[in-house]
C-alpha cells in the first residue's frame, strides 16, 4: 500500500474463527483495519453504532442471520456491504443483492480477491472509479460523481455504491442499448463472473428509486433479448422496448 492511500475500516461479521483470523491478518497488512463480531445481533449493532468504510457480512450466523442484518443495515445506512457466503445457490446471492448488498463472494475465496473487491467498491463509493468527475445530467436526473450524489428533480436519491455506479454507467450512455455483459464489465470491472441476475436485481432496485413503473418503465427500459436502454422519460424509444 502506498503512503497516500487512506486507511480502510472494515467490520467483519463472521463466526468462523479461522477464516476471521486469516482475513484480519491479510487485510491488516494491506491497509484495512478489521474489527470483528462473531454474533449476528452484536454485529448488526456494531455496524450501526459507528461509521465504517465497508461491512463484510457472512450469511449463516448465530444470533441473527446475515440476510436480516443486511436488510436492517441498508434501511439505515448506505455503507458498502460485501456478502461472504458458503451458500452456492443463486437464490441466496440474488436475495442478498435485493436486500441491499453491493457485492458478494462465495466461499472458499482468496483474501487477495476480497481485498480487490473492497478497493474497487470503495473507489466507486468515493467517486474515484474513473477519471471523469464531471456532473452528468439526463433530463431531471443529475449525478455528481465527485460527491457520490444523485438527485431527481432536486430530490436526493439514496443509492448504494453499486447502484450509484450502475446509474452513472447508464447516464453516461443514455440512449444506447447496453447488454448485461457490458454492464457487468463497466460497473464491476470484470465479467469473469457473468452473473446476469445480479444486474437484473440492481436494475429493478434502480427502477424503484427512480419511481419507474416495473411494467411500463420510463427511465430503464428492457430491450428484449439484448439488455437495457436508459433515457429520460420524455425521450422516444422504439417499439422493441418496454
Amino acid at each position: 500500500m502506498s503512503g497516500t492511500e487512506p486507511t480502510i475500516t472494515a467490520l467483519l461479521i463472521e463466526d468462523d474463527d479461522r477464516l476471521a483470523s486469516l482475513l484480519a491478518e491479510y487485510l491488516g497488512g494491506h491497509g484495512v483495519v478489521v474489527a470483528r463480531e462473531a454474533d449476528g445481533l452484536r454485529g448488526q449493532r456494531e455496524a450501526l453504532a459507528r461509521p465504517w468504510d465497508v461491512i463484510l457480512l457472512d450469511l449463516m450466523l448465530p444470533g441473527r442471520d446475515g440476510l436480516t442484518i443486511c436488510r436492517e443495515i441498508r434501511a439505515r445506512s448506505d455503507v458498502p456491504i460485501i456478502v461472504l457466503t458458503a451458500r452456492g445457490e443463486e437464490a441466496d446471492r440474488v436475495m442478498g443483492l435485493e436486500l441491499g448488498a453491493d457485492d458478494y463472494l462465495s466461499k472458499p475465496f482468496s483474501p487477495r480477491e476480497l481485498l480487490a473487491r473492497i478497493r474497487a467498491l470503495l473507489r466507486r463509493a468515493r467517486g474515484q472509479a474513473g477519471p471523469a468527475q464531471r456532473t452528468i445530467e439526463v433530463g431531471p436526473l443529475r449525478l455528481d460523481p465527485g460527491a457520490h450524489r444523485a438527485t431527481l428533480g432536486g430530490t436526493e436519491l439514496e443509492l448504494t455504491a453499486y447502484e450509484f455506479t450502475l446509474l452513472r454507467v447508464f447516464a453516461e450512455r443514455a440512449g444506447r442499448v447496453l447488454a448485461r455483459e457490458q454492464l457487468l464489465d463497466l460497473a464491476r470491472g470484470s465479467a469473469e463472473e457473468a452473473f446476469d441476475r445480479s444486474i437484473d436485481v440492481h436494475v429493478s432496485r434502480l427502477r424503484q428509486k427512480l419511481g419507474d413503473d416495473a411494467r411500463h418503465p420510463r427511465w430503464l427500459k428492457t430491450v428484449r433479448g439484448v439488455g437495457y436502454l436508459f433515457a429520460a422519460p420524455e425521450a422516444d424509444t422504439s417499439d422493441e422496448t418496454r
